[in-house]
């Protein structure tokens, strides 16, 4: 950041220092210009505040209806900031529905009638169980009643088929009702239609059907579903107007159902485009399901991908299954439920996480970004950076309303600089603690010249140093270093360099942080010298969330826990194995604290216990203590019980037990005599179990070891270990990179035992930074779903897993995010193997290792990843050469399988050995057995090398066999054997070809051989089906022998063609026909594009000696028969002369003396982006002699992506000399090839040239000379296209300062390209004013007017109307009102300002003598009420033209007061809207008809309108006409024109709140004989007499539409 601005709003946390004397970087985060030392004060950071919820209502489930919370909610942002909201959604499982079926009446779908007819029981049942709260209705369509849709002979007309109703686009036969009785009975009347083409009008039965809610029944608080039936395609915008030459509008998206519920306009306007029906529909909360034959189903699975939500349904030929097809696509809908956010304004990203419940709760996070397209933030247009975004599930009416605004705040000290600062030695301005110098002076404080010391180096050494700039840069004047490389090298000397801070884990400052100025300025969150240590105290808590345990004291992210003399965890707590044997460890303890006996009787030993037992009379329940103890006192023979329990105060007891001891202790009698008999039966007893168990399993180790383990005398109890012994593999026959090896527990089964255990590899490669393959078993059992990657089950799950997990490893310095994550099922896990096994990778230092294996076991013991559930006792932690787990034996479980790595690597040894070892057991009372298992792995090197020469071949069926080369490749000569078989895919054995299968023998320098598979003709009945399913088979090679191996392609897939001309679909068969002697593919062909012309491509030679290579390549997309082919000699080829960013491809064979060999693979390449060329010709649409439209076309040679477009235009004189300054414009959006560029020199011309940019830069310029005022002005409508660029050639030079977009522009089809014609024979042109709105970033909200038709020529010397007139609000009743300077040949002396109520009164002047002036402030406004404002300039020759702007101040009142804000409320600026476009109808030589819309804002109930009529060019009297009436299109006839006269017409809409502003437009009626048209007028578009018009009227029209499809366009606007 270059300023204390630019600093603060660089976003979240950032801080500008305005210390004279700081030498540090001065915009930096908070926390580090204070360690910098700087006594920063609060106006200098800055922080957003949190969010109001101005509205919450909390779910209620009882109302069984959609429902989101909160409603609504305001949040600001500073620039790269980001924050989570929760957003809850209830949707309920039978709640409201409406259904809406919509179906083809044309005569094909007259079974599908009939069927329907019949269902009406089934569909009550349906609708039943769909919802418990329903409605129902119906509706049918057809087509536009109009050639060539519909037959329109009378008789046609009155009934198209037997027994049909006539034709009709669209009806609504059935309103949504609840009444089924009343469904059923109303379609029983119905019968078929018909019409002509085949597709159908669809479109306009479902935009009717959507805009028409209230005919139609939609409810507010329903699941709105619409079904539409049919079997044919669709017209679409354009396609009538195509069709049907031009005689339609385009269509207007309002309802026009008549009492009957037929629609009026099918014959008026045209269909609606795919793009408004998305729109309409999302709107209107209206989910399509698309219920369709085979016939047209590919073309409505295409339309699927428009929308958010649908669904598409193939039925059958007479829709007997539709009630099915509508079941199953409700389910899916209801399944696929997500939450996205409408309306986002563009400085705004949204992502969504989700949890489930019944209601969902959904986490929203909005983060604000810092730049977009490199521009940041703060200086876009403020609807682009604050707006309210609508969030809510695709299938709701409700939404969130979230207000979000981006804050960019300011620094008051740029507008205080001190001039002349002595800081600055009186030579700069210090401005926020920085010195700004003069021109000619220099350095940090001003204080030296560029000519003083332009020879002096020593400035450039610093203390300590003996080369200028420390030899890393060069010395400029006053001292001033510029280093090498700016990004490594800094500092005033260079002395610093970037990459030599410290490092942590082999990171420059732990990847936490940045190097500054030789230390490590840390990233938020994280501290020490190399960033090493988080500040938080995450990875300090215990399981109780505690700080390490209260045993101990976080440092740098870790416990160091005081000595307690027990072994602890990494959090301070007690390790499993001392909480297990806690009596075992406290016995000796217990017995000398308490009794003063034990082998710690003597006092020093029994002082160094780590815990203090106490003495009670009574000892806890079991239930709530750790162990219940007891032990025999050797000295006295007595029992003492105490219990043992993790210790709630550590401070209290630090070896973190609490020990409780019996006082009481259990001593036997004093005689013992009566025990001997006792003694000597257990003994008898115990000596026959031991004959019994010797003598019937004396052979079986196993059942030994089981009997002595029911007795109670023996010590080993339980034993767990591996089942076998060794392992020998060999590597090329194994099928994966894990071995899964049984651990087996003898025993009694009962309780649960974990093993933990670990493997090493003795093959190290170099070092890397480290991959970490983790599986854990989730706690979900496993289903088929989830092992398909691709499936919705998998994904969700995967994101889940990603979430919790990254969160969890985040504690890991330098941990990535996880990646690869998949599931699969394991078998031989004992009782949980139904349960998921994720594996999934994490990228770490290799260091962290050890850490990683912790914290896994931690959250693996607790069961839970955050808020993932895992299975305990279940886990692996790898790395390239080492990994350790664990096992879980559950009651009952004998056996499991330990999933070990095998570490695969292609630097193994010839024979490599692997040991796993099993550790210890943490968990249960087991003990190790058979600890360790030994893995051999061989390293095998075949003699041979078995191998199709292809991955696919293609035969035809009528050579009747398909002859399959099976390549070997000798290494060690030699016999040997592979097994090869055939398999059916679409292929069937004995129906498309005979299987094989079978040995190949292959003997001493034998290289291939060919297997031949008999092809069978095709039978009768498949000949017959157009759409024949392409058959294939493969063929699969197995079980090599004799040391042989597989190779590259260790299977093929054959297809056969049905005729020789298929073999284009695929590979040809090779030439076979002399298989020994043909070279076998070159090997693993690269290729890499070298330059925007150029290929390289690379291959290995094939065995044998290659005479060259034959290299083909062609453009992607070309037949390969057109390849080129290139003869080279090495194995490289060098392809030139190609075109840029083109697509290529390639393959390569060898050849010698037998022939070309077989080809490799296709290799696709493409070459790099160069220069676009210029763009297409120039365009000009000619507004008025200052005001003009270009357009042009994209280059005929892109040459890469376009990205943006520049247009620069310069007045000229007549030798094509520059007589004024260049104005240039940028144009980011590729696709906005025009541009609107007002205010021109009048009779001046200019050279315009336009030029294209893609990624590798700008190309040449194309450019075109035109005078506007030697043209007849065409004023034209503001072009089609939404947003189209409008520049002011009196703005400044700089992009941003005068590129604007226009927000009021005509809803003409953009992908229509012939002219609109109205219903009543003449055609229309449209014309209108352009209203762009403009907004800066200040507080204050600005709207700037602009008349696109100026007034007419001016005397010389009398000044033009103000540019442009600009208004800023300064509080709810005061206004700035400014403008631009106008053009005036002669010295402007001064303003006028009139300004009154739009709805009349007093009429206020304010004179402006100084012309320097271009801004006034007006006080006493009243807030929300309209105001009209003209601005005019004077000089010598008088005043010039008006420029008029209305404006309207809205805020709050008081509402006894409504002429009184309220102090403090906020306040905006608002402006009505005029009437929508004028459409001009011919109706003679000097009448018309004029028609409009009604205004989108009128700014109050309209009561009516103002016409009025004058000459262009003055002449005649002004004309006015009242029209009275609010409807939504309003007409007017005029009388007594004068042709080949332009006219201009204004229509005003009077409101109860006054006039609104005007809509202008501008028309001529031209006789047959009214002269030639200009140069420019090639391409304008012609047409006589379309209808009857009078006969002894000869008219013409002459019609220009601008399309963003078709920029070559110039012509003017005549009726």
């Amino acid at each position: 950041a270059k300023t204390c601005s630019e600093c603060l709003q660089s976003g979240k946390g950032c801080a500008y220092c305005p210390d004279e004397t700081f030498n540090g970087p001065r915009c930096d985060l908070y926390e580090n210009i204070i360690a910098h030392g700087c006594s920063i004060k609060s106006d200098f950071s800055f922080s957003s505040i949190t969010w109001l919820t101005a509205q919450e209502e909390s779910i209620n489930i009882a109302l069984q209806q959609s429902q989101v919370s909160p409603q609504q909610v305001s949040m600001s942002f500073l620039p790269g900031e980001e924050k989570v909201m929760d957003v809850k959604v209830f949707s309920p499982t039978k709640g409201p529905l409406d259904l809406y079926i919509l179906m083809d009446f044309s005569n094909s779908m007259a079974d599908d009638l009939d069927n329907l007819k019949r269902m009406g029981n089934e569909l009550a049942v349906l609708v039943k169980k769909l919802s418990d709260d329903y409605t129902i209705g119906f509706g049918k369509f057809v087509d536009k009643v109009i050639e060539p849709q519909t037959d329109m002979r009378p008789r046609k007309l009155k009934e198209p088929w037997p027994d049909s109703d006539s034709p009709f686009s669209f009806k609504n036969v059935i309103k949504l009702t609840s009444d089924l009785n009343e469904f059923t009975s109303k379609l029983q009347r119905e019968r078929i239609s018909g019409n002509l083409d085949a597709p159908e009008g669809g479109f306009d039965a479902i935009l009717q059907a959507a805009v028409c809610g209230d005919k139609i029944g939609w409810r507010k608080d329903s699941t709105h579903l619409l079904v539409f039936s049919t079997e044919s395609a669709f017209h679409y915008e354009s396609d009538g107007a195509n069709v049907l030459s031009g005689i339609l509008m385009r269509n207007d998206e309002n309802c026009h159902l008549d009492d009957d519920g037929k629609y009026t306009e099918d014959t008026n306007q045209d269909y609606p485009s795919v793009p408004t029906l998305v729109r309409v529909l999302s709107q209107h909360n209206i989910i399509p399901i698309f219920a369709v034959t085979n016939h047209s189903y590919t073309y409505y699975t295409k339309l699927q991908t428009y929308f958010p939500i649908a669904e598409v349904g193939l039925l059958q030929e007479d829709s007997s299954n539709i009630l099915q097809v509508m079941e199953i696509a409700f389910e899916s809908i209801r399944s696929k439920m997500s939450i996205r956010a409408e309306d986002r304004p563009k400085a705004f990203l949204a992502d969504f996480l989700t949890s489930s419940g019944s209601v969902g709760d959904f986490k929203m996070r909005l983060k604000a970004q810092r730049m977009i397209d490199d521009q940041p933030v703060c200086g876009m247009n403020p609807d682009e950076k604050e707006g309210t975004m609508r969030v809510k599930p695709t299938t709701f009416n409700d939404a969130v309303n979230v207000k979000a605004s981006i804050l960019c705040p300011t620094c008051a000290c740029e507008q205080k600089p001190i001039r002349r600062s002595p800081k600055c030695h009186f030579h700069g301005d210090l401005v926020c603690g920085k010195c700004q110098c003069y021109d000619g002076w220099v350095s940090t404080y001003c204080n030296c010249t560029a000519s003083s010391s332009t020879v002096d180096t020593s400035l450039c050494i610093g203390p300590g140093m003996t080369e200028a700039c420390s030899g890393r840069g060069d010395c400029l004047e006053c001292g001033t270093c510029v280093c090498y490389n700016p990004d490594q090298f800094e500092g005033q000397y260079c002395q610093y360099d970037r990459t030599q801070c410290q490092r942590f884990g082999g990171f420059l400052c732990n990847d936490r942080g940045s190097c500054v100025m030789g230390q490590c300025v840390c990233a938020q969150g994280w501290e020490g010298n190399a960033c090493e240590c988080p500040k938080s105290n995450q990875t300090c808590l215990d399981n109780n969330g505690g700080i390490c345990n209260g045993r101990g004291k976080c440092v740098c992210g870790r416990c160091e826990c005081t000595n307690s003399g027990n072994e602890m965890t990494s959090t301070c707590e007690l390790s499993a194995q001392v909480v297990l044997g806690a009596c075992e460890s406290t016995r000796s303890c217990v017995q000398c604290q308490s009794w003063k006996t034990g082998e710690k009787k003597d006092e020093e030993e029994c002082n160094k216990c780590f815990f203090k037992s106490v003495m009670v009379d009574e000892l806890k329940e079991r239930e709530k203590v750790t162990d219940v103890c007891s032990f025999r006192d050797e000295d006295d023979d007595c029992t003492y019980y105490y219990t043992v329990d993790l210790s709630k105060d550590p401070a209290l007891n630090p070896g973190g037990l609490e020990v409780e001891v019996l006082k009481k202790k259990d001593c036997p009698p004093a005689s013992l005599l009566w025990l001997l008999p006792l003694l000597l039966f257990l003994l008898l007893l115990l000596a026959l179990l031991l004959l019994c168990c010797w003598k019937y399993c004396a052979c079986c180790k196993t059942c030994c070891q089981s009997c002595l383990a029911l007795l109670p005398c023996c010590k080993r109890g339980r034993m767990v270990g591996f089942k076998e012994d060794e392992y020998l593999l060999r590597q090329s026959l194994l099928t994966s990179d894990h071995l899964d090896t049984p651990m087996v527990r003898t025993g009694p089964p009962k309780g649960t035992d974990v093993v933990r255990w670990k493997v090493n590899d003795n093959v190290h490669r170099a070092p890397n930074h480290p991959q970490f393959p983790l599986s854990l078993r989730l706690n979900r059992l496993f289903s088929e779903n989830l092992s398909r990657p691709e499936s919705r089950d998998a994904e969700q799950l995967r994101k889940e897993v990603a979430d919790n997990l990254n969160e969890v490893y985040k504690q890991i310095p330098g941990a990535q995010k996880i990646q690869k994550t998949s599931f699969r099922y394991e078998r031989n896990a004992g009782k949980r193997q139904d349960y998921t096994i994720m594996d999934t990778v994490l990228s770490a230092p290799r260091s962290s290792y050890p850490d990683i294996v912790k914290l896994t076991e931690k959250n693996v013991q607790s069961g839970n990843f955050s808020d993932l559930k895992v299975v305990p006792g279940y886990y692996t932690v790898e790395t390239d050469r080492e990994a350790a787990g664990a096992v879980e034996f559950q009651e009952g479980v004998e056996s499991v399988d330990v999933h070990v790595p095998l570490f695969v690597k292609d630097e193994d040894d010839d024979k490599k050995q692997l040991q796993v070892e099993a550790v210890d057991v943490p968990l249960g009372i087991a003990e190790i057995g058979k600890r360790l298992v030994n893995i051999t792995i061989i390293k095998e090197h075949a003699s041979s090398v078995f191998s199709f020469l292809q991955p696919a071949y293609t035969y035809s069926r009528q050579d009747g066999v398909a002859n399959i080369p099976i390549s070997r490749e000798i290494v060690e000569d030699g016999r040997t054997q592979v097994t090869y078989r055939t398999r059916d895919l679409t292929a069937k054995d004995k129906k498309d070809y005979v299987t094989v299968e079978g040995d190949l023998n292959y003997g001493p320098g034998e290289t291939q051989k060919l297997v031949p598979v008999r092809l069978l003709e095709l039978g009768e009945k498949d000949s017959l089906l157009e759409d024949k399913q392409v058959k294939q088979f493969v063929m699969d090679l197995s079980n090599p022998r004799q040391g042989a191996k597989l190779g590259r392609y260790p299977r093929t897939t054959v297809t056969i063609a049905d005729s020789p001309g298929d073999n284009d679909k695929g590979y040809s068969s090779p030439k076979c026909s002399s298989p020994s002697g043909l070279l076998m593919s070159p090997g693993n062909p690269k290729a890499k594009a070298t330059g925007p012309r150029n290929i390289r491509l690379n291959w290995e030679p094939p065995l044998g000696n290659p005479l060259g290579y034959k290299v083909k390549y062609w453009i992607y997309g070309d037949p390969e028969k057109d390849a080129t082919v290139l003869d080279v000699k090495t194995p490289q080829a060098e392809l030139t002369n190609l075109y840029p960013y083109c697509d290529y491809e390639m393959r390569v064979c060898a050849y010698n003396a037998m022939g070309d060999g077989f080809d490799t693979d296709v290799v696709t390449c493409q070459t790099l982006e160069d220069a676009p060329g210029e763009p297409g010709r120039l365009a000009f649409n000619v507004i008025s002699p200052t005001v003009t439209q270009l357009s042009w076309a994209e280059p005929a040679e892109t040459n890469g992506n376009i990205t943006a477009y520049e247009v620069v235009y310069t007045p000229i004189d007549d030798d094509m000399k520059p007589v004024g300054a260049d104005k240039k414009v940028k144009i980011d959006n590729p696709k906005k090839r025009m541009l609107l560029i007002e205010n021109l020199q009048n009779a001046q011309t200019y050279q315009y040239k336009v030029r294209a940019k893609n990624g590798v830069g700008w190309g040449p310029f194309r450019d075109a000379t035109i005078n506007l005022a030697s043209q007849p002005a065409r004023p034209l409508s503001i072009p089609i296209i939404p947003d189209i660029p409008i520049v002011d050639a009196e703005a400044g030079d700089e992009y941003d300062g005068y590129l604007m977009y226009s927000n009021e522009v005509l809803k003409s089809p953009a992908g229509s390209k012939t002219p609109s014609v109205s219903g009543d024979g003449g055609y229309h042109n449209t014309s209108n004013t352009t209203l762009v709105v403009y907004k800066t970033e200040c507080d204050s909200q600005f709207l700037t007017l602009a008349s696109v038709f100026p007034d007419a020529r001016l005397a010389p010397g009398v000044p033009d109307t103000p540019s442009r007139l600009v208004f800023s609000a300064l509080g709810p009743t005061a206004l700035k009102v400014s403008w631009q300077e106008p053009h005036c040949e002669k010295d402007i002396l001064g303003y006028c300002v009139l300004y009154q109520l739009l709805n009349g009164g007093d009429v206020k002047r304010i004179n402006v003598t100084n012309p320097a002036e271009n801004s006034v402030i007006i006080q006493d406004l009243l807030p929300n009420h309209s105001y009209l404002f003209k601005v005019k300039a004077q000089s010598q020759e008088g005043w010039g033209p008006e420029r008029e702007g209305v404006i309207t101040i809205e805020s709050a009142v008081d509402p006894k007061s409504p002429l009184s804000p309220v102090p403090g409320s906020p306040f905006t600026l608002s402006t009505p809207s005029a009437p929508g476009p004028l459409i001009f109808t011919a109706l003679s030589p000097d009448s018309l008809q004029l028609s409009w819309e009604k205004p989108r804002k009128p700014n109050g109930d309209i009561l009516g309108y103002v016409v009025t009529c004058e000459q262009l060019h003055g002449g005649g009297d002004i004309r006015s006409f009242q029209v009275n009436g609010d409807s939504a299109e309003t007409s007017l006839t005029v009388q007594n024109l004068t042709e080949n006269v332009p006219y201009k017409f204004k229509v005003q809409a009077r409101t109860t709140q006054g006039f609104g502003p005007e809509r202008e437009g501008i028309i001529t009626i031209e006789s047959q004989d009214g002269g030639a048209l200009s140069q420019y007028n090639s391409q304008s578009t012609t047409r006589r007499e379309v209808f009857q018009l009078p006969t002894e009227v000869n008219t013409r029209t002459n019609v220009s539409h601008t399309m963003i499809n078709d920029p070559y366009f110039s012509g003017t606007n005549h009726v």
